[in-house]
């Protein structure tokens, strides 16, 4: 049994998705998102790193998957991201694995152009969910469950 956390960094929001897995299978454990207070940036890091430490202390993750960086049309816009994954990254205290969106999209939904209510849409019926999940937190369900298949994928090809 492993417990992995997906993790969708924000400036504005950071959402967070906790997930078992026992062989091929999924089970859903929890989800949610930061809702960063209005405030200056370096205070947005530390309610990032501080909230997402209580997470990890709360459920106890094994591995973490986060969204690699993708460029902005705006630099400022793309370095704030940056900082935000970096104070996520260092957050979590357990080793973390990085996705492409498009790798995400395709091992949640099948299609690496798929848009967030197809991303919402899958995680909800990948792991057996009666209630629609808030976009942030499904995005970082679905970048939970992409590790999880990836690393499926890994064992597998040891074998």
């Amino acid at each position: 049994m492993t417990v992995i956390i997906g993790v969708d960094p924000g400036s504005r929001q950071t959402g967070y998705g906790v997930i078992q897995v026992t062989g091929p299978q999924q089970i859903y454990i929890a989800s949610g998102y930061l809702k960063l207070q209005d405030s200056s940036h370096p205070e947005r890091l530390k309610q990032i790193f501080f909230g997402l430490q209580e997470v990890v202390q709360l459920y106890k993750p094994c591995e973490a998957a986060v969204e690699q960086v993708f460029m902005h049309r705006n630099p400022s816009s793309a370095l704030k991201l940056g900082q935000a994954r970096g104070a996520a990254i260092v957050a979590l205290g357990v080793p973390v694995s990085e996705y492409s969106a498009r790798e995400i999209k395709q091992s949640v939904v099948g299609y690496g152009a798929a848009n967030k209510e197809q991303v919402q849409f899958m995680v909800q019926r990948l792991l057996k969910l009666v209630n629609k999940i808030q976009a942030d937190a499904a995005d970082a369900l679905a970048i939970a469950l992409c590790h999880a298949q990836s690393r499926l994928l890994k064992i597998r090809m040891r074998l």
